[in-house]
């Protein structure tokens, strides 16, 4: 291979060209449950971030006046058992819901992905103690092993969220790694280790963007698992501590009441199902429009 080929082998696979943008952008446009799972999803993210200025009343503050009062014109979703909003705490809640979410999925990416790149890339002994490990992880069921981590740190939304990360990275590793099995077999990985490129470079410039698709869509569809987590989590007491709203710590509360006061469950059980819903439909969605196989 002359230097000029291998030049021009090394090259074919950047990150995503304005053409491929615009036909993923293209193909999620086409896609009626992807579009509404986004959204939802944006729907929630700026009703988080905004929830300390558009909601009515002050989540923490209670009324003895008001004490499971069902859904009024001054409440629009009843009061709890002891007389808060809450309309008010679900809105604020979900900054709990949402954030440990994101972050927690965040957690296992910065986790879970460079064990499985050094996996998946350097191979031999490092291969083989990464993959024992992470099998080792994965035999455990997910929300299992969560409980235990968040039980050993201590009940918290801090310590639920690295508890729900930690679990989920071994996801990521073993995505990782056989993405990278894939992919560094490509010509464009060889002619530019040909070329002289480091292994280093090669990860980050060839390896890294074109393991990104699927990365992305198990990152969503992760963060519906990990929103569930932390609620159950938050409703076993191991999550946002009170008087912090979260929808999984209202449903904690709302269980002793489901007779009297069915609407302190409905709504952040509402809540968690559609949010849930969206990201899994956007996923979806992304899986569809990201897929090389589909040209259209």
């Amino acid at each position: 291979m002359t230097m000029g080929n291998a030049l021009a082998t090394a090259s074919p696979n950047r990150p995503v060209p304005s053409r491929s943008r615009s036909r993923v952008w293209r193909k999620l446009r086409s896609n009626p449950a992807a579009l509404a799972g986004g959204i939802i999803v944006l729907l929630f993210i700026a009703m988080a971030i905004a929830a300390p200025l558009i909601a009515p009343y002050d989540p923490n503050v209670s009324s003895w006046l008001t004490i499971r009062k069902p859904p009024t014109a001054a409440h629009w979703m009843g009061t709890d058992d002891v007389g808060r909003d809450v309309l008010s705490r679900l809105m604020v809640g979900s900054r709990a819901s949402l954030s440990a979410g994101i972050v927690s999925v965040a957690i296992a990416l910065l986790i879970g992905v460079p064990f499985g790149v050094i996996s998946g890339y350097y191979g031999g002994w490092m291969d083989a103690v990464i993959s024992r490990v992470t099998e080792a992880v994965l035999a455990c069921p997910f929300l299992i092993l969560a409980i235990a981590l968040a039980a050993f740190l201590g009940p918290s939304l801090t310590n639920a969220m690295i508890a729900i990360g930690i679990s989920a990275a071994p996801i990521f590793a073993r995505l990782a790694r056989g993405q990278v099995l894939s992919v560094k077999t490509e010509d464009y990985v060889q002619g530019a280790r040909a070329v002289g490129c480091s292994n280093l470079r090669i990860i980050l410039r060839y390896i890294l963007p074109n393991i990104f698709p699927p990365l992305l869509v198990q990152s969503t569809l992760t963060v519906a698992t990990a929103i569930i987590a932390e609620a159950s989590l938050s409703f076993l007491g191991l999550g946002q501590q009170p008087p912090d709203p979260s929808w999984g710590s209202m449903l904690n509360t709302a269980k002793n009441f489901i007779t009297q006061a069915p609407w302190m469950a409905i709504w952040p059980g509402i809540a968690i199902f559609v949010v849930v819903f969206g990201f899994n439909i956007l996923g979806d969605g992304l899986r569809d429009a990201l897929d090389p196989r589909d040209s259209r």
